[in-house]
């Protein structure tokens, strides 16, 4: 009864990404009718397949992939409330972006003006972060100590972001905020084939240890006694993570909320915290709850697009709240 009810809900949540993604195609501050896309219209083409189409794949790809990343940190640290964020992957890209806007752009010309600057500074930033926080995975046995280790670097990356911030001239200030604000409409095709091969690497690390991560689920001693080996694991959630969270962010910006509360939905909906569950179900639930909040963002329409991070707060941050209180 079980398997067969995880089998209907799959496939509605399947269903529903389809109609999401179809639906965020279409639905926009520009109103289109819905023989649109298979209109020959030079102007329905620029508007479909030059913009609508990749940032619903953008928005696709980012919010499973920061579900997932959220459902690893959850598990690793076995705290309902980690998300992708907690070892400072969004930090470290938080401060490349900082140091090429507002620190003078080092980079080549080249770069800058091909739009590529921006994106390499993210990414070298979260790497930086990364290669820190794996070199201490191999001296700390504990996750909480990991976790405090993860955020200290998250909290002097965002010092060093204030300290730039204060000396930075108002526009680089004005482009740094609007970075942070998160757009998954700035993701043309040149770069998704970038941020999708990543993505997926990511994707087949998280997947590639289900049943390490359903016996980390009972504790580390626990897993160890299962004979699982807790280090090779947690080495291969932080690479995983990085490469989910950090590819995503250094492309679209930090996501709020949706890697911390997708995962309770899934766990809600399907009842259980297996991980051949839950890994496949946070891909769908993250994918279509990320559709739902960029569409979410037309609705001003006449031309005016909210920040999807001012909607994906306002839908996770009471699902968090939600959370605390139920179990005090």
């Amino acid at each position: 009864m079980g398997r067969h009810r995880s089998t209907i809900l799959f496939i509605l949540l399947a269903l529903t990404t389809a109609l999401l993604f179809f639906a965020d195609v279409l639905f926009g501050s520009v109103r289109l009718p819905l023989d649109a896309i298979f209109s020959d219209e030079a102007k329905y083409h620029e508007i479909i397949y030059n913009f609508r189409l990749p940032k619903a794949i953008t928005a696709v790809v980012t919010g499973a992939a920061i579900s997932v990343a959220g459902l690893l940190m959850q598990t690793l640290f076995r705290n309902p409330l980690a998300g992708p964020y907690v070892l400072g992957v969004s930090s470290g890209a938080s401060l490349g972006v900082a140091l090429f806007l507002m620190g003078g752009a080092l980079l080549p010309a080249a770069l800058t003006e091909s739009g590529w600057g921006l994106i390499i500074s993210a990414t070298t930033g979260a790497t930086l972060i990364l290669i820190v926080v794996l070199a201490a995975s191999f001296r700390i046995r504990g996750s909480a100590a990991l976790l405090i280790v993860g955020m200290m670097f998250g909290q002097i990356a965002g010092s060093l972001v204030t300290i730039l911030q204060n000396a930075s001239d108002p526009d680089s200030l004005k482009l740094f905020v609007v970075w942070t604000f998160g757009s998954l409409s700035a993701v043309s095709w040149k770069y998704m084939m970038v941020m999708i091969p990543i993505t997926v690497i990511g994707f087949a690390a998280a997947f590639s240890i289900q049943k390490p991560l359903n016996g980390l689920l009972l504790g580390e001693n626990y897993a160890q006694g299962l004979g699982i080996s807790v280090v090779r694991t947690r080495i291969v959630i932080i690479i995983a993570v990085a490469l989910l969270a950090g590819a995503t962010t250094a492309f679209t910006g930090p996501i709020a909320f949706i890697g911390i509360a997708v995962p309770h939905i899934v766990r809600g909906l399907f009842r259980t915290s297996d991980h051949r569950v839950t890994l496949y179900g946070s891909s769908l639930c993250g994918a279509s709850l990320l559709l739902l909040c960029d569409m979410a963002t037309q609705l001003p329409a006449d031309g005016y697009v909210l920040p999807v991070n001012a909607i994906s707060s306002l839908v996770g941050a009471p699902i968090i709240l939600w959370i605390i209180f139920k179990h005090r």
